[in-house]
């Protein structure tokens, strides 16, 4: 598959094998019940794949240790890369790992920063099978505590909406950049049953199954509703041409924060976005001004 068609399909598409959406198939007709059940070992179970070469030098050079998150008890891989006393955090999204934003890792070590990140519980080279958001934001919040404060945190995707939730929740920092990050969990949740042959109304239980689970409204945890309570200077990052999160997200996103900055790419993607170089002359530009 080239570049192209890559940047086209949906990730749960390109990582899932046939046979699991067939099977998702079969059971959103057979039984919506345990369709959504099925949907939802998957959606908190991330996937795997081998570190891209572009990961590579910044992986060797990293300092890298494992630790444990207090409230949780889960682990996490820490990445320290550069040495610079003023410190940026940078959040993966869902399925990636502490490495996913090397290259933006990469020109913000050659600006005078150093950069923190993380495999989150079950992503990269952390322990466990399942994980979600709040995996997230613990160990944002547990980040902060042992090497913040950060000058910047940047996150993507699912790291995008962490942050934004963190904020809201107490963290303190100078500036924030979101690169392609979903505005609503029921959105997320009816993208990733459409994606896996499911249809709504699965995706609604799936969803009503975490409210219930968890006891909170997983809605409350929506990029535009922690966004209301962010007054920070904001760099929100989106491609039009996102199949992972629609671009309607940055901007109901944009409107909701205080004091926020829209920056709209075209043909890169979800993924090729954190590797271009007007993308990251733009984040290094924001964060240094």
């Amino acid at each position: 598959m080239n570049q192209q068609k890559k940047d086209q399909t949906p990730v749960q598409r390109l990582l899932v094998p046939n046979y699991i959406r067939y099977t998702g198939k079969v059971l959103s007709k057979l039984s919506p019940f345990v369709a959504s059940r099925f949907a939802a070992q998957l959606f908190l179970t991330p996937f795997k794949y081998k570190l891209p070469d572009r990961e590579k030098n910044m992986d060797q050079l990293a300092a890298q240790q494992r630790l444990e998150i207090p409230k949780t008890k889960r682990e996490i891989v820490i990445y320290e890369f550069g040495d610079n006393p003023k410190k940026i955090l940078l959040i993966h999204g869902w399925s990636g790992r502490g490495t996913q934003l090397a290259k933006i890792a990469e020109a913000l070590k050659e600006k005078g920063y150093s950069t923190i990140s993380f495999d989150a519980p079950a992503h990269g080279k952390a322990p466990g099978k399942k994980s979600m958001m709040l995996d997230f934001i613990d160990a944002v919040h547990f980040l902060d505590e042992k090497h913040g404060p950060f000058e910047a945190v940047i996150g993507h995707s699912l790291g995008g909406m962490a942050t934004l939730r963190t904020v809201k929740e107490g963290l303190k920092t100078k500036k924030l950049v979101i690169i392609g990050t979903a505005n609503s969990i029921t959105h997320i949740t009816r993208e990733f049953a459409r994606n896996l042959k499911m249809n709504r109304k699965v995706a609604d239980k799936m969803k009503a199954h975490f409210d219930k689970k968890f006891d909170i409204d997983m809605d409350s945890y929506s990029g535009a509703v922690s966004a209301k309570e962010v007054n920070i200077p904001t760099l929100v990052i989106h491609d039009e041409n996102d199949v992972d999160v629609k671009i309607s997200s940055a901007y109901e996103i944009h409107e909701v924060l205080e004091n926020s900055e829209l920056f709209i790419t075209k043909s890169l993607g979800h993924r090729r976005i954190l590797g271009d170089f007007k993308v990251i002359n733009k984040i290094t530009t924001f964060i240094a001004r």
